[in-house]
């Protein structure tokens, strides 16, 4: 997928992400070591977990996304190496303390066997006793919270329209933005169109074990609760 103008607006969009809760959270079971930030993004987690200590590395698929992070760590005076690789093929990488893939970004993911093989590549890349963590959207989440738009969103510099509908494949949706930038005192328009997808908890589960991992703990919503029906995000902590 191709971001285009959306990394452009993509941290304004993501200010409400509570990031420092989901470095505490690593920090919580892993305080130091070599991080694989996979699907990075405009690289806000990556300097977070840098600014701690961690020795990053960086990785998406997006070019527009990576032109956009390797900006902020320019500016931040951080030494962040940033590749352009799928998470569902790392090309080799190995090595790493701990794996990352932050916000939802396994969702992107268009099968079961994609997010396999991902779990199969952060696998690899870790140490013997490395760990992993990444989040995920619920199904409660993407079968009905999502099915309530249109959302909308009306700020100083950005205001969007979002609408949602069923993807084909089960527990999928498929989001329609219309966005209006402003530039030089006039709101130029755009529209994207990104489809995600989830599985149960279960799923996940005999996923990471069928890669090798072991399951250390499942919580939601940027607590130490463990998920009921109504969770909306969902977070795996697994080990090599």
């Amino acid at each position: 997928m191709k971001y285009g103008k959306f990394a452009a607006v993509y941290d304004g969009l993501m200010e409400d992400i509570p990031y420092e809760k989901y470095v505490e959270w690593v920090a919580s079971h892993v305080p130091s070591g070599k991080l694989l930030d996979v699907a990075c993004g405009t690289g806000t987690l990556s300097q977070l977990f840098a600014e701690m200590g961690y020795e990053v590395t960086a990785s998406d698929l997006s070019e527009d996304m990576l032109t956009v992070a390797n900006q902020r760590f320019q500016e931040a005076n951080q030494s962040i190496p940033v590749l352009q690789l799928s998470m569902d093929n790392l090309e080799g990488l190995a090595g790493f303390d701990i794996v990352t893939i932050a916000i939802d970004s396994l969702n992107y993911l268009q099968s079961g066997e994609q997010v396999r093989q991902t779990f199969r590549e952060a696998y690899e890349a870790l140490n013997s006793g490395g760990h992993f963590f990444f989040d995920v959207h619920s199904v409660f989440k993407v079968d009905k919270v999502y099915m309530d738009s249109p959302f909308v969103y009306d700020a100083e510099e950005i205001a969007y329209i979002w609408h949602t509908e069923p993807g084909e494949a089960e527990h999928s949706v498929i989001h329609d933005m219309t966005f209006f930038v402003r530039q030089n005192g006039l709101f130029e328009r755009f529209e994207e169109t990104h489809e995600q997808m989830t599985f149960p908890v279960d799923v996940y589960i005999k996923w990471l074990e069928e890669a090798g991992f072991s399951i250390e703990s499942i919580t939601a919503d940027f607590s130490d609760q463990a998920p009921d029906e109504e969770s909306e995000r969902i977070f795996f902590y697994a080990k090599k």
